[in-house]
């Protein structure tokens, strides 16, 4: 039986950034993987949803060339060559892991993996089963697409993001259930591409983690570029058996059915922790997440468990921070927990949509006297010259000491621009500070010493 030090489960961006960091410490290390090196981020999530993403803001720059003083006559798309070129993206950053897994001699092994009492995995492969151990055993499975008992999914008709990124054929009609990033994105996609789009969301809110204000411009936003929005609104049951889908909604003024070619369901995920061995070895999972510490240590010596599966924010970026500090704090160094409060989130749509912290709403339950600053992109010199003046920076802050408790953004780019709130917010910087650290002219970042400028009274540009 192979030993190694750590064995990582799963080869998403937590499980092979984990690998790398446990080699780059000394770590004989190995990592396990059923599918793809990458995992569903690098090849059916984060990655190629950008390249479709990119596809379609080119096709609508072609569009509107003529909003620059340009001429493209005749633009049309090439659906196919759309999803092969997102495909051929996703395996070039697969093979890129490939290579970092070479270069820090991380053994990979192909095949199902189970943990099993005493610091034991087994893997089963087209090859038979293997039974290796380590000193440490960490758990990076991931999750995939809920699938809700009113929405049963046939991978046809009603689909979920994998089947949405591979369509054959580009519908006519498309409903999407869900208004988180992946049904927000996916729904700016189709719709670019000509899909008439409906969304339907539960909530009041579309994107509902968001401050109310980023949510409602966006939400005019859709609404202008042709999208159809249903909020407080709930898919009751499917009807497949027609050419087509039929999906009834409830909304407060009673029921409505919707016809479409396709309904893609992102109502959320749902963590791969099945048959993993959880149980033989007794791992605890509350729900379906592995319960652990700040350290992501589980109740059981030896085993770990980060990203997707653990109860923080099912986020890449999230998954790879997990990962890093885990293995660290095995070498004895030492580390900090992760501030989970202090975690962008990204919508890659258009306009995008970028946030860290409370939004004015939670600010004022958590019983904070606040200072609120926006500046809209439409007073931006470079906004305003790149054709992108749709959205705003949005930013809270405690009156009383002047923390920075969040930062809310929607509008071209800002899913770049967020980091800076990040670090700032890390090392505790003041909105005085913000202000007094220069910002290049004419840029989009701008916006943010603008709409802190508005909430001290100090804004010059509006």
């Amino acid at each position: 039986m192979s030993k190694f030090d750590i064995i990582v489960l799963g080869s998403g961006p937590g499980g092979y950034v984990t690998a790398i960091r446990a080699s780059q410490l000394g770590f004989k290390t190995a990592i396990i993987e059923k599918e793809s090196l990458g995992g569903i981020c690098l090849n059916w999530g984060c990655i190629p949803t950008k390249a479709l993403l990119k596809s379609a803001q080119v096709f609508e720059y072609l569009k509107h060339a003529g909003d620059y003083g340009l001429s493209a006559d005749n633009v049309e798309h090439d659906f196919g060559a759309v999803v092969k070129r997102s495909r051929g993206v996703a395996d070039g950053m697969s093979k890129g892991v490939q290579f970092l897994m070479k270069k820090n001699k991380i053994e990979v092994i192909n095949g199902f993996g189970k943990v099993k009492p005493g610091k034991k995995v087994e893997v089963k492969s087209d090859n038979g089963t293997t039974e290796y151990s380590a000193d440490h055993i960490i758990i990076a499975t991931g999750a995939r697409s809920r699938v809700l008992p009113n929405l049963p999914q046939d991978g046809k008709k009603v689909i979920g993001y994998r089947e949405a990124m591979t369509l054959e054929k580009q519908p006519k009609k498309m409903i999407v259930v869900g208004s988180g990033a992946i049904g927000i994105e996916f729904a700016y996609f189709y719709n670019s591409m000509g899909t008439e789009v409906t969304v339907v969301e539960y909530m009041p809110n579309i994107v509902p983690v968001e401050d109310e204000d980023v949510s409602k411009q966006l939400e005019r936003s859709f609404k202008k570029n042709g999208v159809k929005i249903m909020t407080s609104a709930e898919v009751t049951k499917v009807d497949t058996s027609g050419d087509g889908v039929k999906a009834t909604v409830k909304t407060s003024k009673g029921e409505e059915v919707l016809e479409a070619d396709i309904l893609l369901s992102a109502v959320g995920i749902k963590t791969n922790i099945e048959n993993i061995g959880l149980e033989d070895v007794g791992i605890a999972v509350d729900r379906d997440k592995i319960l652990v510490n700040d350290y992501y240590q589980t109740n059981i010596p030896g085993y770990y468990a980060i990203g997707d599966v653990t109860p923080g924010q099912a986020l890449a970026h999230v998954a790879s921070a997990e990962g890093i500090l885990c293995v660290e704090k095995i070498a004895g160094m030492h580390v900090e927990a992760l501030d989970y409060g202090n975690i962008p989130g990204c919508t890659y749509c258009t306009p995008e949509v970028a946030s860290v912290g409370l939004t004015e709403k939670q600010a004022k339950e958590k019983g904070y006297e606040i200072k609120v600053g926006k500046f809209p992109f439409s007073a931006s010199g470079k906004a305003k010259a790149s054709g992108n003046a749709d959205g705003f920076v949005k930013v809270i802050f405690d009156a009383k000491y002047g923390e920075w408790l969040g930062c809310h953004m929607i509008g071209a780019g800002v899913t770049d621009m967020i980091a800076e709130a990040v670090v700032a917010r890390k090392l505790e910087t003041t909105g005085h500070e913000i202000l007094k650290a220069v910002h290049p002219h004419p840029t989009m970042s701008e916006a943010v010493m603008e709409a802190v400028a508005d909430a001290y009274d100090e804004v010059i540009h509006l």
